[in-house]
């Protein structure tokens, strides 16, 4: 007789009654949080904080750098492609030992404030420099604390049963503060406000950087009511540089170990090519305001047009996140990959194609009733975006759910560290 291999359980993972099927157990798929702690609802609600004031910064980010700096559009570009992005790079792969340095709050707490202090900086200086130097630079290193310290968050204060479920809040969170800043774009610019405080006369989009600044500050209070929990054994240092190099010793470390399994390099290759696609949603967000105000007319509606792909998303995100918990992790993504890159292509199809499209009843209704605009072949161009984003959304949220499985089951060391990290000081 064969010999039986006991199969040893999570801590965290208890037995429980049969599991529902059909209606009832796709419904209980979603009130899996009922029970959930209140530290990952307030994770939730600094996600949409963050990744709100974050849009707004990246949708605003070219336009301030060219109007109000003086920067070229290739000097702009090459800005945000040199400079913003790999300084986030960089210091995300930091973040993670940071925190176990640190705890998530107090990291929490630092991203906040360099945040904070960099998005200032941005508001009152038109200094190409400091505005670089001091704005710019800092509010990259800022943001890169946050995104890691929130997924790990995420897992700590979620149980087994609610992460799927979890993940798929939080990432329809993040295209909710998507959908929100492209209102707040579009409404502030419409608005084009003149004001004077004290001789200080904000641009667009410095008025714009107020606002991101705003939701800056309300994280504060909402980052302090995150429980302090029992203190687990840290090794200290005398200062924050300390702590920096110490952390920085770390992350080495770990890709030192990492990059001794064979399988390291396979996902490394994978990751590079999912960055790809990645890049087809920034470049929306650093071209598209450019070419809405030369192609469409100043003050163009950007942001609603690119909201529709957020609430494919917010909408679709949790129902995906429910049904396909059984799916394999890389056939998700490779799926939502294809349907990502179709988008691209049809974005490319001449806008002759889409009149009919504009001309029909529900391009007429999305036309007059959401973007309100009249000019049938202007609105086929929208309407072709549209369609990308159509089925971009679409792609995206199958490949991300499939990410986060990916990510969970083939770097066990970062898991482990993040979660060693969750515990607060």
């Amino acid at each position: 007789m064969a010999e039986l291999t006991k199969q040893p359980i999570a801590p965290e993972e208890k037995l429980g009654a049969i599991a529902a099927t059909g209606i009832r157990g796709f419904i209980a798929k979603f009130t899996v949080l009922k029970g959930a702690r209140r530290e990952l609802w307030l994770t939730f609600l600094i996600k949409f904080f963050i990744y709100t004031a974050y849009s707004v910064t990246n949708k605003t980010m070219v336009l301030w750098l060219s109007k109000d700096l003086g920067f070229s559009d290739q000097a702009a570009g090459a800005l945000v492609g040199w400079m913003w992005a790999p300084a986030m790079t960089v210091f995300t792969l930091l973040a993670g030992s940071l925190t176990d340095a640190i705890g998530l709050r107090r990291t929490f707490f630092l991203g906040v404030a360099i945040c904070t202090f960099a998005r200032s900086v941005m508001v009152l200086t038109t200094n190409p420099a400091w505005a670089l130097a001091a704005g710019m630079l800092p509010l990259a290193i800022g943001e890169a604390l946050g995104t890691p310290v929130l997924l790990a968050a995420t897992r700590v204060y979620s149980t087994t049963a609610q992460r799927s479920m979890a993940f798929s809040i939080i990432y329809a969170l993040m295209n909710l503060g998507y959908f929100v800043a492209g209102y707040v774009f579009d409404f502030v610019r419409a608005l084009d406000l003149h004001v004077s405080i004290a001789g200080f006369q904000p641009t667009p989009h410095e008025q714009l950087f107020g606002v991101s600044l705003a939701l800056e500050i309300l994280l504060f209070p909402t980052i302090y009511f995150l429980r302090r929990r029992e203190e687990r054994e840290r090794k200290t240092h005398p200062t924050i540089l300390a702590t920096v190099r110490a952390s920085a010793a770390a992350t080495l470390d770990l890709f030192g170990r990492l990059i001794r399994q064979s399988g390291f390099y396979r996902l490394l290759l994978f990751f590079l090519f999912i960055g790809f696609l990645k890049a087809i949603f920034l470049q929306m967000d650093y071209v598209f305001p450019k070419f809405g105000d030369r192609e469409m007319g100043l003050h163009a509606p950007v942001g609603k047009l690119a909201g529709i792909n957020a609430i494919l998303i917010i909408v679709l995100a949790p129902v995906v996140g429910a049904l396909t918990q059984r799916i394999a992790s890389y056939r998700m993504v490779i799926i939502g990959s294809v349907i990502c890159t179709v988008g691209v292509f049809i974005m490319a199809l001449p806008t002759d194609w889409f009149v009919p499209a504009a001309n029909s009843v529900i391009g007429h209704a999305l036309g007059h009733s959401y973007l309100r605009h009249r000019r049938s072949v202007l609105f086929a161009a929208r309407l072709r975006i549209r369609c990308r984003d159509c089925a971009a959304g679409t792609g995206s949220f199958l490949w991300r759910a499939g990410l986060h499985s990916v990510s969970g089951r083939q770097t066990p060391d970062w898991n482990k560290r993040m979660a060693a990290g969750g515990v607060l000081s």
